[in-house]
């Protein structure tokens, strides 16, 4: 139990220093306009309660799919496709900034170099 409570307070505290850069506001928003967009559409076309909506939007985009719920309409399938390669995409990019932050924290307290985001410029001491 105490390893479960110190777990969870070390997510939060990853959380709190996750939301300080604004490329995980930025995808976390996206993600959330994603969800919104989702759960609507599905009550809409396929008349599933907002809850299974939000549900099944959720375990598609995490690319989790247990199966219990599925588009029926062609309208349904069609817009599944779109969104699963949409929202795939944004969900890596989120599971990414939050395993940057991640390392990021662990390698302050340890005192070693910073990571750093890809493609950003290295500086050699031959550049200056």
């Amino acid at each position: 139990m105490l390893s479960l409570l110190l777990g969870l307070a070390q997510l939060g505290r990853t959380i709190a220093r996750t939301a300080r850069f604004p490329e995980f506001r930025a995808l976390l928003m996206l993600y959330g306009v994603l969800l919104t967009i989702g759960t609507g559409f599905y009550s809409r076309v396929e008349g599933w309660s907002a809850l299974d909506a939000m549900y099944f939007c959720v375990l598609t985009l995490a690319t989790v799919g247990f199966g219990d719920l599925t588009p029926r309409t062609p309208l349904g399938r069609a817009f599944t496709i779109v969104y699963v390669l949409i929202g795939t995409g944004v969900f890596v990019g989120v599971a990414a900034e939050f395993a940057i932050a991640m390392l990021r924290g662990r390698e302050a307290r340890a005192g070693e170099t910073p990571v750093r985001r890809a493609g950003a410029s290295v500086e050699r001491p031959d550049d200056r």
